[in-house]
């Protein structure tokens, strides 16, 4: 069958690539709550040839305190520059990312790398266990690499601010879509945040809900039934958020698989949203923001 993604990459499209110079497979394992699992993981054993990108030392700046930018600001630019650049990646590096968790992690930096201007990055279809499960290599060896230099063409319009959802989210020509699970979009529940709800007037798209039940991705023709009931216009600008910047990722990769080309991502999200005092929370449940979903 052929395979129709075009930001995605096969299992047997990496075990035939493999050893290929010009790649560079990219470890983005990450455990909320436990800072140091992926990085153990890592150790332990990955995918050969891959480094590891740390969702909090590599793809995120500290929290500010006053808890502007979200839970998970971008990090230095120039600093993470420098680290692909260590990594061995440039332009001509085509660049595979992967995780165990369903692609949350590997979309942060497929998005980072997007967002900085590289032409060549994608996710691996499929998990790290997809990997083990079919027998294929793993080493607890870290490649020695090259270095070389990585030049920005930052790409501004993928990303947009507080200010920018605020002035857009009742526009009719923007729709706003919320990343997390249902019960914390409706205000529900809310396990991580200070607040429970969600941006009035966002759509409910869980994440999650990208994935088949395998953790492997739906297909283009199966995200676009994803998002049909919004009636989006393939250039229309579609802002997505989700708690702090981090899993609104695969929704933005599946909006740009299902063929829309206005994404853009809120990384400070619902964490830095409720930052700002006066911003309005909306917790209902009957909204045809949620009835849509």
């Amino acid at each position: 069958m052929t395979d129709t993604h075009t930001h995605l990459k096969s299992l047997d499209w990496l075990r035939e690539h493999l050893t290929d110079a010009n790649l560079r497979i990219v470890d983005c394992r990450f455990v909320l709550g436990q800072p140091q699992a992926g990085r153990t993981a890592y150790d332990q054993s990955h995918i050969p040839g891959a480094i590891h990108a740390d969702l909090e030392q590599d793809l995120s700046a500290p929290v500010a305190p006053n808890g502007h930018g979200g839970r998970h600001p971008l990090p230095d630019l120039d600093t993470f520059v420098r680290k692909l650049g260590q990594w061995g990646i440039d332009a001509n590096t085509t660049v595979l990312a992967y995780d165990d968790q369903g692609g949350a992690m590997a979309s942060r930096f497929w998005w980072m790398l997007t967002y900085l201007g590289h032409k060549n990055t994608y996710l691996l279809n499929g998990t790290l266990t997809h990997w083990l499960q079919r027998d294929l290599p793993v080493t607890a060896e870290v490649p020695s690499v090259t270095a070389t230099l990585f030049t920005p063409d930052l790409q501004k319009d993928l990303l947009v601010s507080m200010s920018d959802v605020q002035a857009k989210r009742n526009s009719p020509d923007t729709v706003l879509i919320d990343s997390r699970e249902p019960m914390r979009y409706r205000g529900e529940q809310e396990p991580i945040d200070k607040a429970a709800g969600h941006i009035p007037g966002a759509h409910n798209r869980f994440w999650k809900d990208a994935l088949h039940a395998d953790n492997t991705w739906k297909s283009p023709a199966e995200q676009q039934v994803r998002f049909a009931a919004l009636n989006l216009d393939p250039q229309q600008e579609v802002i997505v958020y989700c708690g702090s910047g981090v899993t609104a990722c695969p929704n933005v990769l599946a909006l740009k698989e299902a063929g829309f080309e206005q994404v853009k991502l809120y990384l400070g999200s619902w964490s830095d949203w409720i930052s700002y005092a006066d911003n309005p929370i909306a917790t209902d449940t009957d909204s045809e923001a949620d009835k849509d979903a």
